[in-house]
């Protein structure tokens, strides 16, 4: 069995790391020359991780050993985050792909890099559907629930100590929020979910126990089925500590503008949860506008964690595009990480720094000197005319979207000059394809019409 071997997290270390990774490190002088003059040390950036502590929260990222050679994944993925997920190393095809024989190796790989680098793990996955090996869907139904609790109880045994969650159960729902047909369904019904979940507290009662899932960011059959289960599970006793929603978005979809809602109501009935694999893809090719949406969503999501208390922070799955899991499951899509293939950290990045109250970094995103303002110049007994005016001052755009909440149930009908969406009370506008350059001094502006009843107050916006 693993034991636990804490280590403080070495932020000198991991900041001097940063700073070479990104070719800001200080080169030794040259023999002979006159050493430099003493000066105030310059300040490091603070990596994402470091921001999100600043609100009791985490940012980690999914973890591949299959990419532990690549020393520009490790410096960054060791540095940026504060947790780490096993991305495939810990399911139940390469734990134990024949039955009674167990292969912790590749787990122990990610569990032994976080560990040096002071960074949290999350377990996943004990109990999946998928990437199971064949002979646990060849087992007669009589021995699945054994199969199963001794695999839970193995498997989170051997890392017990060094596991701060565990994905228990990993996407049980189909997308109308019945069950999944899996072995473990059809042998035990719904009872599955609670015997997995007694099995791992046994073996590592230290451990949270999580239920994750997709497609559950906003209120929907499916999401109201994960509530309505873990309901059902506390009022049982089972032990059930959070609920994990993976977020895998694109921006061609819309945004769920009741993530916060919906992770409010979890957190209601006594239990975490957290954003577990964080990604937005797009259709390619890329445009300024598509990085605008992009991270305005990534936005979005910093945002509703931040909001509900019991979130206790954001993982994305995976952070260079060239390693990304989208283009090959997505045709025509990707794009969907914080850096690009050359690892420099795009618009995204930027937009996750800002939300967390960092500085927003150089690149194509909004700078200090860009704000969006709103006037409406007509206003009649059921409709209105609105205009929104995007400027710079000591600054430029390439890109832009524009973001507000109606406070009294205003609804845009139709736009100009922008391309607008609402969902709810969230309205996002971003720049049509010729005015997304805003120049130092420069301008743009966008209409639409809507309606109104009651009240029109004019909300505030948010430049993204």
């Amino acid at each position: 069995m693993r034991r636990l071997r804490s280590r403080p997290r070495a932020l000198l270390a991991a900041l001097a790391g940063a700073l070479c990774l990104y070719g800001l490190g200080t080169a030794a002088p040259a023999q002979g020359a006159a050493p430099a003059e003493a000066g105030p040390p310059a300040a490091a950036a603070a990596t994402l991780d470091q921001l999100a502590q600043a609100h009791g929260k985490f940012i980690g990222s999914a973890a591949a050993t299959s990419h532990f050679s690549d020393t520009q994944y490790t410096g960054i993925l060791g540095s940026e985050f504060g947790q780490v997920t096993a991305e495939n190393e810990m399911k139940w095809d390469t734990v134990q792909p024949s039955r009674g024989q167990f292969n912790y190796a590749p787990g122990d790989r990610v569990v032994d890099f976080a560990q040096q680098n002071g960074q949290s793990v999350r377990g996943h996955t004990l109990v999946w559907h998928s990437q199971l090996p064949g002979w646990v869907s060849g087992l007669p139904s009589g021995e699945v629930r054994t199969a199963m609790e001794n695999h839970v109880t193995q498997v989170a045994g051997h890392y017990a100590g060094d596991i701060d969650a565990w994905d228990v159960v990993n996407e049980p729902f189909n997308e109308d929020g019945t069950f999944r047909t899996s072995p473990f369904y059809n042998a035990m019904g719904r009872d599955f979910v609670a015997h997995a979940l007694r099995a791992a507290k046994a073996a590592d009662p230290g451990a949270k126990l999580c239920i994750n899932d997709y497609n559950i960011e906003g209120v929907n059959a499916k999401s109201t089925a994960m509530y309505n289960l873990v309901r059902d599970l506390k009022a049982q006793g089972v032990p059930i500590d959070c609920v994990g929603i993976q977020g895998h978005l694109a921006i061609q979809y819309g945004f769920p503008s009741d993530l916060r809602q919906n992770m409010q109501r979890f957190a209601d009935l006594g239990v975490d949860v957290a954003i577990t694999e964080l990604d937005v893809r797009m259709q390619l090719p890329v445009s300024a506008q598509k990085e605008a949406t992009q991270s305005q969503y990534y936005t979005n999501v910093i945002d509703a964690c931040l909001a509900v208390t019991r979130c206790k922070g954001v993982t994305v799955w995976g952070f260079p595009d060239k390693y990304s899991w989208v283009p090959g499951v997505f045709n025509g899509e990707g794009s969907a990480t914080l850096w690009n293939d050359s690892y420099q950290p795009k618009q995204a990045y930027n937009a996750v720094a800002e939300a967390l109250g960092g500085d927003p970094g150089p690149g194509p995103g909004p700078g200090d000197g860009c704000s969006a303002s709103y006037a409406v110049p007509q206003q009649w007994n059921s409709g209105f005319t609105a205009a929104v005016t995007v400027s710079c001052d000591g600054d430029s755009l390439s890109g832009w979207s524009v973001t507000w909440d109606y406070a009294a149930g205003q609804r845009v009908t139709n736009a100009w000059n922008a391309t607008c969406q609402q969902s709810g009370t969230r309205v996002t506008c971003t720049n049509a394809p010729y005015n997304g350059s805003v120049p130092d001094g420069g301008s743009v502006t966008f209409g639409f019409n809507g309606t109104w009843t009651g009240t029109n107050p004019s909300p505030t916006l948010t430049l993204g």
